[in-house]
């Protein structure tokens, strides 16, 4: 049965797992974790260090470690020597006194949009969380320079408390993009897909001082759609963007299609 149906009832107050993929000393991190505390106890189990873009990727060929690890004068949480979704299964199965009611994968700092969702270790905690029936949502903010997480960080709060309230469908989570904008300019809160915008890739070839060559891979966002609805289009124009995402591949579409070959030997 997934935990992650049933709303919380009003008098509990709620246990929040808060993690990400920038690492535990981000300020994206550091402004969720101010506006959570706000509406439940919070529990940080984050990675030691940066882990962007690993995907669900988890570690099994080495031991994991975790370290206290102190914000602010307060004690802040733990880090992990993992990756994301690590750290939701290590808080989940050995940290917490009892599973969180809640986790929370942000505020990652650049969009996951389009694409990106599949690389993104932000959006994979969030979806561990959702294996182990654990309602869950990723929020990033979608700038990679001069960000202001004041306001994503209101609206984590915001949305935390109404996934609480009602729950989710089952194994689904949300993924949210938040415009890097000052509040008076965001427009508004659009439900949209996941688009097929994705980074187109370079790799620049360069040589060592001991004569050996590498590659430096580099990309550029592009927009691939311009359908209303999408993410990537959304967020541009000035929304914030939240996407349901599940972790079911299944292309159902195509099951009829592969059904009709003939494939026997």
């Amino acid at each position: 049965m997934d935990r992650g149906a049933p709303p919380v009832k009003p008098a509990t107050r709620p246990l929040i797992l808060l993690t990400n993929d920038d690492g535990i000393y981000a300020q994206g991190i550091l402004a969720a974790w101010q506006e959570l505390r706000k509406l439940g106890q919070v529990q940080v189990v984050a990675p030691d260090a940066e882990r962007s873009a690993v995907g669900h990727a988890i570690t099994t060929l080495q031991p994991l470690r975790t370290k206290e690890v102190v914000r602010r004068n307060v004690r802040f949480g733990y880090a992990v020597n993992g990756m994301p979704a690590d750290c939701v299964k290590i808080a989940v199965r050995a940290i917490l006194p009892r599973p969180p009611d809640l986790v929370v994968s942000g505020i990652n700092l650049g969009s996951n949009t389009g694409t990106n969702v599949i690389y993104s270790g932000t959006v994979s905690a969030a979806t561990e969380a959702r294996i182990l029936g654990i309602p869950s949502i990723a929020v990033s903010l979608a700038t990679f320079t001069n960000p202001n997480f004041s306001y994503a960080a209101r609206f984590s709060r915001k949305l935390a408390e109404e996934v609480l309230k009602r729950g989710l469908p089952d194994k689904t989570l949300l993924n949210v993009n938040v415009p890097n904008l000052p509040e008076e300019e965001i427009k508004g809160i659009a439900i949209t897909r996941q688009g097929a915008s994705r980074v187109e890739e370079r790799f620049e070839k360069r040589v060592d001082p001991r004569n050996q060559t590498y590659y430096w891979l580099d990309g550029q966002f592009r927009v691939q759609e311009v359908e209303e609805d999408a993410d990537t289009t959304k967020v541009q124009d000035g929304f914030v963007s939240i996407t349901p995402v599940q972790f079911d591949l299944t292309a159902y579409g195509a099951l009829d299609q592969l059904r009709e070959w003939k494939l026997e030997l």
